[in-house]
């Protein structure tokens, strides 16, 4: 049983290897897994039962099934992201000593999902659960900037903004997207700021924003562009954990 499990995963290994070409003839397979033919046609067929290999008809040529997508999703769907992403939260926090946030969106507000306080005593907080329109703050205005563009457009109407401040808007969602992170300070709350970067899910879609909150005094030129650099590479970092593909 062991040795087919093995030889099985050689064969699921070639077909789904990042890089490699999509569709195999049977006489490759044999030869980069150095498996006999005859075996070769006894696992291929198991694995086309199970979903896992399909033969595409008009060219005999092999390539692996969509059941991997489906037991792809079906792990994602398990996964608790904030779990995996308060680990990093709490060691971002200790590395920056500022409050950290994970932001998600829901219509056309951003609600703060969880959060990890700072350890100094002058903290910026912000309540599990608070709804702030997507237009305002540096974590919404990341979710909004790596929408689709169509989506973008309908919040963008269902948020009635003038006509100047829905351009002003649109200039800054440009240069987030471009940039990868964004900087926002006194939207919400005077003597604040944010430093936010998207946290990347299945499919390359944000499915939330992680976010630094600073007190005025302590956002300084000099701090930015450590701030920055933290929190990109810490929300690349839940990202990969959660299984961007």
């Amino acid at each position: 049983m062991n040795q087919s499990i093995d030889r099985a995963m050689l064969i699921i290994d070639l077909l789904t290897s990042e890089g490699s070409k999509s569709e195999w003839p049977i006489s490759e397979l044999a030869r980069e897994t150095s498996l006999p033919l005859g075996t070769l046609h006894r696992l291929l067929k198991s694995l086309i039962q199970h979903g896992l290999v399909v033969q595409v008809p008009q060219t005999r040529l092999y390539k692996a099934g969509f059941k991997w997508m489906e037991i792809g999703l079906r792990q994602l769907d398990k996964i608790d992201f904030r779990l995996v992403a308060r680990i990093v939260m709490e060691r971002l926090a200790s590395e920056v000593e500022e409050s950290i946030y994970l932001n998600i969106a829901s219509g056309t507000d951003g609600i703060v999902i969880e959060k990890i306080d700072s350890p100094l005593k002058i903290i910026l907080a912000e309540n599990l659960g608070i709804r702030i329109p997507l237009h305002v703050g540096a974590p919404n205005k990341t979710m909004l900037a790596n929408m689709e563009e169509d989506q973008i457009a309908r919040t963008i109407a269902q948020l009635k903004l003038s006509s100047e401040a829905e351009r002003t808007l649109l200039n800054q969602l440009s240069t987030i997207k471009r940039n990868g992170y964004a900087v926002s300070q006194s939207e919400k709350t005077e003597n604040t700021a944010s430093v936010a970067a998207p946290v990347i899910g299945y499919n390359n879609k944000a499915i939330a924003a992680l976010s630094i909150g600073v007190p005025g005094f302590r956002f300084t030129e000099e701090r930015l562009p450590m701030l920055i650099e933290k929190v990109k590479a810490a929300a690349a970092e839940i990202s990969r954990s959660i299984g961007k593909v």
